[in-house]
């Protein structure tokens, strides 16, 4: 780790930017069979690209998308985003979701060794690339028993030049740990902020040597500052109608009052030094651990420059850590 700008996935070598971006929202909409919103409503797939090439130009190397993510589309809008600057950059997908691309649909999940390598050929398709830097298993609660078979499939993949890493995004750290035993394992990826602390997974990534990827480092877009109590968000919009592992988000629509009080109670500590609120958050993520690679999500070129400029102000000290949980009552 030469410089505050930089970290390293595990033991791989594989060097990225302090700060990756998440993939999922730039996918579009898609859905559950039921009609259930899996995406972050409509995007403008020309703002995506370049939203990407614009994050790119500041300094960000590492890019987390899913082959579920729109059902494909992700990957595709990020491949063409990339073009010519594959080379440069750390891409990290993800298996274990079943879709349907036509229809945009997530139909089931597979957790099987010749699935996964059916789904890393058609990602590799889709990302127009012919290797994958970090491959994920996106089913977070798959039985672990199975995660020891699928952990030496991605050992075959490593071994065929096809993967150079892989992880597991999971909450649970007694899964994590089954992915943490194999030799070319480089991370855990899970959820990670100032209001939902992971301490067991983060001292697993630090005792393990394994990067501490963080999704949802922005708690779902509660800590940019843009939500107000009871205000409904659009149609397609999963937080609109948030599945229990959703939290912060009530099913009347809008952000939860109370989650919106605890960030306010946080806003001075986390505007300090001339940051934004969601530059704070990932601020805060860069103190708690010399592992963590937080993933915002982002739809637009302003979002990309708000959330890269967080690299030059580096994270919060100490003392602010102590600072936040006296303020949250940890």
């Amino acid at each position: 780790m030469e410089s505050f700008g930089n970290r390293t996935l595990g033991d791989s070598g594989i060097d990225v930017s302090a700060l990756g971006f998440g993939c999922w929202a730039i996918g579009g909409e898609w859905s559950a069979p039921d009609g259930q919103p899996l995406g972050w409503g409509k995007v403008d797939d020309e703002e995506s690209v370049r939203a990407v090439r614009r994050a790119l130009d500041l300094g960000v190397t590492f890019f987390d998308t899913a082959d579920a993510y729109g059902a494909g589309h992700s990957e595709r809008v990020l491949a063409r985003a990339l073009g010519k600057r594959r080379a440069d950059v750390v891409v990290a997908t993800k298996w274990g979701n079943v879709i349907d691309e036509e229809r945009r649909l997530l139909t089931g999940s597979d957790d099987s060794p010749a699935y996964a390598r059916r789904a890393l050929t058609a990602s590799l398709r889709r990302l127009d690339t012919d290797w994958v830097d970090l491959y994920q298993l996106h089913l977070s609660d798959a039985d672990p028993e199975r995660a020891a078979e699928l952990r030496g499939t991605c050992e075959d993949f490593v071994r065929e030049g096809l993967i150079r890493a892989y992880a597991w995004s999971t909450d649970d750290p007694g899964r994590a740990a089954v992915f943490a035993a194999g030799e070319h394992c480089a991370a855990v990826q899970h959820r990670l902020n100032i209001l939902q602390d992971a301490p067991e997974l983060v001292a697993l990534c630090e005792e393990s040597g394994l990067a501490s990827v963080n999704r949802s480092p922005l708690a779902m877009g509660l800590l940019t500052g843009g939500h107000a109590a009871g205000r409904a968000l659009e149609a397609g919009d999963i937080r609109n109608a948030p599945p229990a592992w959703l939290q912060g988000f009530t099913t009347e629509g809008g952000a939860d009052p109370e989650w919106l009080a605890r960030v306010e109670a946080l806003k001075e500590i986390l505007t300090s030094g001339g940051r934004t609120l969601a530059q704070g958050a990932l601020a805060w993520l860069w103190a708690r651990s010399p592992r963590t690679v937080p993933i915002p999500g982002f739809r637009s070129v302003a979002q990309a420059e708000e959330n890269a400029g967080a690299i030059a102000k580096g994270p919060l000290t100490a003392a602010q850590l102590t600072e936040v949980d006296g303020v949250l009552g940890r």
